[in-house]
């Protein structure tokens, strides 16, 4: 065998992961594990949190709501952190962090503390979340290599997600506050051996200095924005107060944009946005996640409010779709390989359209497996196939010195996404929802939500559909190196 440093081309498939490689990989899942299952896990504990605390139900919605507030509010700025302070370092203390947030939050006896706990939470998230991606898209060179190391990625988040749920119902049993001590162990034990095994990662040394400006206005924006959505349907959408935040909202982001577009060292480049791609990858991240969410928010209501399931068995029917993702996420790294990412996140979007106009079809007394199961596995199929293609089409092409900022900026669309269509959903099924209703008329008023999701999943789909690609781009083989990367990509052509 040659020296270590030989650079002759070897396939994808004969490249191997040294333990360290995959030691830094596992670290990275454990992130966004934690991420995941901590927002699967809060919901089911919000009745026992409001009993022990003697909280109201708009306070209790804050417990998740702050989360989502410090998360969606400061990813952009934690993307470009990451990027100039130094990946591994960024990581790393947003991950110690998040232990302590989750430590404090399962001790503390006021609702106030626990809001401020899970608002650090998700601020600490923001900044977790872009570093370890860019972490993987800087480790993992662009094609089958990244694409496999992405696919994995994601399959952590689907079983963190789904394990979420099913420890929530039974850990909720003995008392809430384990829902939120659970993640502080699992977060110290990645924090130990990220210290052992992620690579360095040097700062920018060539940036044109550091944007306060647009730091503080991207910040302010983000933070208002997703305020203004959570609070809309409390307050009212057409409320002078909701509108007036809006009108902010708009003029924070004009100001943000003409502050970046002048700036040496900009928080965001929007020069990246002229990429068709990365405009879909954006606007297909916020389709993707906000109408998932309005779907999960409904069906958890049908499933314990109308029909009496406890959270245990909302839980369980949940699962399949989860299950579906973990099993099948690790092998769309070879399936985009071979047909590319467009194609992958049209069909997904597709099963994803299908799956929600077939739970259309529940009523107050539904068969699981005709009714409920056969959307779920569609549901379940659809997130196996565009998350993590929308993550591995949003990340190619970018240097390495600014996928922090991209992973920002996808994680954005996702949190935003979310807020805002879980908002609407929320006005739309009040709107329809009378005083006195029977549970039919319950279940009607649930209708147009879900036609509302539907048709977000559509508007992804249509989106999806204008980026088809019939000719081939080049393709990337890997070198086997023995340095901090482990892998070299070389572009040939076809």
């Amino acid at each position: 065998m040659t020296s270590p440093l030989n650079t002759s081309v070897a396939p994808p498939s004969a490249v191997r992961w040294t333990p360290r490689l995959w030691g830094t990989l596992l670290v990275l899942c454990a992130a966004m594990f934690l991420d995941a299952l901590d927002v699967s896990m809060v919901g089911v504990a919000l009745p026992s949190i409001g009993t022990d605390l003697d909280l109201s139900t708009s306070t209790l919605q804050w417990i998740v709501s702050g989360y989502i507030l410090g998360y969606g509010g400061l990813l952009l700025l934690g993307g470009r952190t990451a990027d100039l302070l130094g990946r591994r370092q960024v990581f790393l203390i947003a991950l110690g962090v998040f232990a302590v947030a989750s430590l404090l939050g399962g001790l503390v006896d006021s609702g106030p503390l626990l809001i401020a706990s899970r608002f650090v939470k998700g601020l600490s998230a923001a900044f977790t979340a872009p570093a370890g991606l860019s972490i993987i898209t800087t480790t993992f060179a662009e094609g089958p290599l990244r694409n496999r190391a992405l696919s994995i990625y994601t399959t952590c988040a689907a079983t963190g997600f789904s394990m979420g749920l099913v420890l929530s119902g039974l850990l909720t049993e003995a008392s809430w506050r384990l829902t939120m001590l659970l993640p502080a162990p699992i977060a110290l034990i990645a924090l130990l051996a990220g210290l052992k095994l992620l690579p360095r990662s040097e700062r920018e040394k060539d940036h044109n200095g550091y944007d306060i400006p647009g730091a503080v206005l991207g910040t302010a924006s983000m933070l208002l924005l997703v305020f203004t959505v959570v609070q809309a349907p409390e307050v009212g959408w057409a409320s002078a107060r909701t509108l007036l935040s809006f009108l902010a909202v708009a003029v924070l982001l004009t100001v943000f944009v003409r502050v970046e577009r002048r700036s040496p060292g900009p928080l965001i480049r929007l020069g990246v946005l002229r990429s068709g791609n990365q405009i879909r990858a954006q606007l297909g991240a916020l389709a993707f996640f906000g109408s998932y969410v309005g779907f999960q928010f409904l069906t958890t209501l049908y499933m314990q409010s109308l029909l009496g399931w406890s959270a245990l068995h909302t839980a369980l029917a949940f699962l399949p779709a989860g299950a579906l993702v973990a099993v099948s996420s690790t092998k769309v790294g070879s399936i985009v390989d071979r047909f590319g990412t467009p194609r992958l996140i049209a069909t997904g979007f597709a099963l994803m359209v299908v799956g929600y106009a077939l739970f259309l079809r529940v009523n107050l007394d539904p068969v699981y497996a005709a009714v409920i199961l056969p959307s779920m596995l569609l549901i379940g199929a659809a997130c196996a196939l565009v998350f993590p293609s929308l993550n591995i089409q949003a990340t190619n092409g970018v240097e390495d010195h600014e996928q922090g900022m991209v992973s920002g900026l996808l994680n954005t669309s996702v949190q935003v996404g979310g807020a805002i269509f879980l908002a609407v959903v929320t006005a739309v099924v009040t709107a329809q929802a009378p005083e006195h209703a029977t549970p039919q008329a319950v279940l009607d008023s649930y209708r147009p939500g879900l036609m509302v999701v539907t048709g977000v999943a559509v508007a992804g789909l249509l989106i999806t559909l204008t980026g088809l690609r019939t000719r081939r781009t080049p393709q990337s083989v890997v070198v086997a190196r023995s340095t901090t990367q482990e892998a070299e990509r070389v572009p040939v052509r076809d």
